[in-house]
C-alpha cells in the first residue's frame, strides 16, 4: 500500500508513480479475470478497460483505507456498477482490505463481493448497477460537500452505454445550472455495450451532448496514466466549468483475443482461457487450485454497513391550528417546514436542502425557497435525477428534503426510491395530490398504489397526517429522524378533527408516538379504521351515526408500515371492522390490517372500502361519493353491517 490522501498534489505524475501503477495494472488485470473465472460470472471486459482509472483515482484521491468514511474524504461514485471486479481490484491494492477473500469470494452467495459494486465494501460510495444513477448519487454527494463547507471533491466513473439514459442529462442540466464545484465525471468510451458497437446501438455525439449543457469536454488515452493523471487534476483543482474526461479505451485491453470483442462485456473466461489471458500478462494460475478450494469453504466474513450519518434536527416549536381553521394539510408541511429550517439554518448551519420539481407553489415548499435559497434547488422536470441525487445526500450528514406529487415521486421513480432503501439512506419525500382526493387531474394523476409499492422495499417508512395539526406533528417528526420516510396528502382542505370536548384532537395536548394508532371515538359492536384523507370522512359518518344513536369507535392510523400488535389486538376485539381508505384497495391499509389481523391469529369480520378502478376527473366530493368513499355511503354501511349482525340503534 502506498500513501494515501494525495489529493493529485503533484503537478506531473511522476516516473515512480507511472512504473508502480503500470505494474498494479499488469496484476489488477490477472485478479479480474481469475475472480470472474472462478465465479464463472462477472464483466471483465470493462472492468479492464476501466482499470487504470480505478488505480489513479484509488490511490491520488484523498481517500484513506483505515478511516474509509471520515467525512472529509474525496467521493468516488461508480455508475457502471458492473465493473466491480476492477473497483474491488483497485480498492484491495490501495489498502482497503485484502486481495484474497475477494478472489475466490466474489459472486458468492453471502459475500460482501457482489456482483455490482455494493455501499457495504470499504471505498464504495452507492450501490448501482441501475445504468444512469451515478451521476445523480455524485450529484449528491457534491451538493453536501458545497453544504458542509468541506469542499471535498466528488469524481463520477461512468461507462458510455449509459450516455443513452435520459436520468444522465437531467443531471448534467442541474450541474451546470447551479455550477456546482468539485465534481468531475470520467466516461469509460470503450465503444461496445452488451449488443455490440454503441455507435450501432443508439447513435449518439457524447461530446456534444455534454458541451450543449455547458461542460467543458476532454478526451483523452484511458489506458495512458500520465494523459488520466493530468485530466483528473484538472477537473480536481477547477473552479469553472464542471469537467467530463471521456477517457478512449478497449475493452479487454492487454489480453489479444479479448480485446474489443463485446462478448467480453458479461461473460467469464473458461479455466483454458483464464491460463491463456494470464500468460499473455506474464502471470499464472498456480494459485486458482487453492482459491477454488477456499471458495467452497463458504463465503467470506461480511463488512459493517456504513454508520448512519443523520445529523442532529431541531424539531422547532409546533403550530395548532384551531378547528375553524380552512387549511390543507400539504399548506401545514410548507409551515412547517419553513419552522424546521427557521430553528436549523441559522448559526447552527445544517447540512439542510430542499428539492423541487417545478411544483413549489402546489407542493407549499415556495416560502421555504424565498427564505432559504442557498438550501432549495429548483429542478425543473427531472424527477428521476432529484430523487436519485435527493437520496444520495441524504445518506450523508444532512437532511435532505424533496417534495412532490405522488404520481411523479412515487410511481414515477420507484426504482430510485428502491436504491435509497438498498443504501440505507434518510430521505425525506412529502408527496402532495395523493389519492382520489387529487379530483379534477384525473386518473393518471391519482396516485392509489403508494403504500404497495414503498411498503415492497424493507425500510421505506409511510405516513399518512389527517389533518393540518397531525401534519405539522408528523412532518417534525420525519425531519428529526433517520430512515427513508415518505409522508402522502391530499389537495383538498381537511376538517380540523376534534375531541370529545370538541378541541383540536392533534392539538397542544397530543404527543405524537410513531406506529402507535389515535382512537378518535368510543363506541360498541363496530370499529372503523381510516387513515390520512379518508378521516375527516370517517369523522363526519361517526358524527351522523351518533345522531342515529349508533355510537361505533373511531380509529386513526398515520403511519401504515409499522401496525403495532397491541393496536390490532384492540381494533380486533370488536365483532366487526371496517377499514375506508384513499388508496387501491387489494393492496392498501385493509389488506395491510387483515395481514396483521391474521399474523396474530384473530378473526374478526373485515371489511375493506377503498379505491375499486380508476376514477374520472371530477370535484372530489362527487368522486368520493360515485366511488361508495364518501360519509354518507360509509354511513349505509354501517348500518347494514350492524342490521345484518341483528345489532339496532340504542
Amino acid at each position: 500500500m502506498f500513501d494515501s490522501w494525495r489529493g493529485f498534489s503533484e503537478e506531473k505524475l511522476s516516473d515512480e508513480w507511472h512504473q508502480k501503477l503500470t505494474e498494479l495494472g499488469r496484476i489488477a488485470r490477472g485478479h479480474i479475470l481469475k475472480m470472474t473465472t472462478l465465479a464463472a460470472s462477472g464483466h471483465p471486459g470493462g472492468s479492464i478497460s476501466s482499470i487504470e482509472i480505478y488505480l489513479m483515482l484509488y490511490f491520488m484521491s484523498r481517500v484513506d483505507p483505515k478511516q474509509p468514511h471520515r467525512d472529509d474524504r474525496d467521493r468516488i461514485l461508480i455508475s457502471h456498477g458492473h465493473t466491480s471486479p476492477g473497483a474491488y481490484t483497485a480498492l484491495a491494492a490501495a489498502g482497503f482490505f485484502p486481495i484474497e477473500p475477494l478472489l475466490h469470494g466474489f459472486r458468492q452467495a453471502g459475500s460482501p463481493y457482489e456482483g455490482h459494486v455494493e455501499r457495504s465494501v470499504p471505498g464504495i460510495e452507492w450501490d448501482t448497477g441501475n445504468l444512469g444513477q451515478g451521476l445523480s448519487a455524485g450529484i449528491g454527494k457534491a451538493l453536501y460537500s458545497k453544504l458542509s463547507g468541506q469542499n471535498f471533491h466528488t469524481f463520477v466513473f461512468m461507462s458510455d452505454g449509459e450516455q443513452q439514459k435520459g436520468q444522465v442529462s437531467e443531471g448534467r442540466r442541474f450541474v451546470a445550472k447551479f455550477k456546482l464545484p468539485r465534481l468531475t465525471v470520467i466516461i469509460d468510451r470503450n465503444r461496445l455495450q452488451i449488443s455490440g458497437d454503441t455507435e450501432d446501438i443508439m447513435p449518439q455525439d457524447i461530446a456534444a451532448e455534454w458541451r450543449s449543457n455547458r461542460w467543458e469536454v476532454m478526451e483523452i488515452d484511458g489506458h495512458d496514466l500520465g494523459q488520466i493523471y493530468d485530466a483528473l487534476r484538472k477537473g480536481y483543482n477547477s473552479s469553472g466549468k464542471p469537467l467530463v474526461i471521456i477517457a478512449k479505451t478497449i475493452m479487454g485491453q492487454g489480453i489479444s483475443f479479448m480485446e474489443n470483442e463485446e462478448c467480453y462485456h458479461g461473460a467469464a473466461l473458461k479455466p483454458d482461457q483464464l491460463s491463456a489471458a494470464l500468460k499473455e500478462l506474464n502471470l499464472d494460475d498456480s494459485d486458482m487450485a487453492e482459491l477454488k478450494q477456499k471458495r467452497q469453504n463458504g463465503p467470506p466474513p461480511d463488512f459493517p454497513l456504513p454508520p448512519s450519518m443523520f445529523p442532529e434536527v431541531n424539531p422547532g416549536e409546533t403550530i395548532t391550528y384551531p378547528v375553524d381553521k380552512k387549511l390543507d394539510n400539504r399548506s401545514a408541511f410548507g409551515n412547517a417546514l419553513l419552522s424546521v429550517g427557521e430553528a436549523n439554518l441559522g448559526e447552527t448551519k445544517l447540512a439542510m436542502a430542499v428539492f423541487d420539481c417545478d411544483l413549489s407553489v402546489s407542493v407549499k415548499t415556495k416560502v421555504f425557497g424565498e427564505s432559504f435559497p442557498d438550501n432549495f434547488f429548483q429542478c425543473g422536470v427531472s424527477e428521476h435525477n432529484t430523487a436519485a441525487m435527493a437520496g444520495s445526500l441524504s445518506a450523508e450528514k444532512a437532511l435532505s428534503v424533496w417534495a412532490d406529487f405522488a404520481v411523479f415521486a412515487v410511481d414515477e421513480c420507484y426504482n430510485q426510491a428502491r436504491l435509497s432503501d438498498i443504501n440505507h439512506a434518510n430521505m425525506k419525500m412529502f408527496c402532495t395530490h395523493t389519492g382520489i382526493n387529487v379530483g379534477e387531474d384525473g386518473k393518471t394523476h391519482q396516485c392509489i398504489d403508494y403504500f404497495a409499492l414503498l411498503n415492497s422495499t424493507f425500510g421505506w417508512k409511510v405516513f399518512t397526517p389527517a389533518d393540518p395539526n397531525h401534519t405539522d406533528r408528523i412532518v417534525r417528526y420525519v425531519l428529526t429522524h433517520p430512515g427513508n420516510h415518505a409522508v402522502m396528502m391530499g389537495r383538498a382542505v381537511n376538517p380540523i378533527i376534534t375531541d370529545e370536548s370538541g378541541q383540536p384532537f392533534f392539538g397542544d395536548n397530543y404527543d405524537y408516538e410513531y406506529g402507535r394508532m389515535d382512537k378518535i371515538r368510543t363506541g360498541e359492536n363496530l370499529v372503523l379504521v381510516a387513515a390520512g384523507n379518508m378521516l375527516g370522512i370517517a369523522f363526519k359518518s361517526c358524527l351522523q351515526l351518533e345522531s342515529e344513536n349508533i355510537n361505533i369507535s373511531l380509529f386513526n392510523i398515520s403511519d401504515w408500515s409499522d401496525l403495532h400488535p397491541d393496536d390490532i389486538k384492540t381494533i380486533s376485539s370488536y365483532p366487526r371492522v371496517i377499514v375506508l381508505e384513499d388508496h387501491n384497495v387489494k393492496t392498501g391499509l385493509g389488506t395491510a390490517i387483515a395481514s396483521a389481523i391474521f399474523d396474530i391469529g384473530l378473526t374478526p369480520n373485515l371489511t375493506k372500502i377503498g379505491v375499486s378502478d380508476y376514477a374520472s376527473s371530477g370535484k372530489t366530493d362527487e368522486l368520493y361519493k360515485l366511488l361508495g368513499l364518501d360519509a354518507e355511503s360509509v354511513a349505509t354501511t354501517v348500518r347494514t353491517l350492524l342490521k345484518a349482525d341483528g345489532i339496532a340503534a340504542s
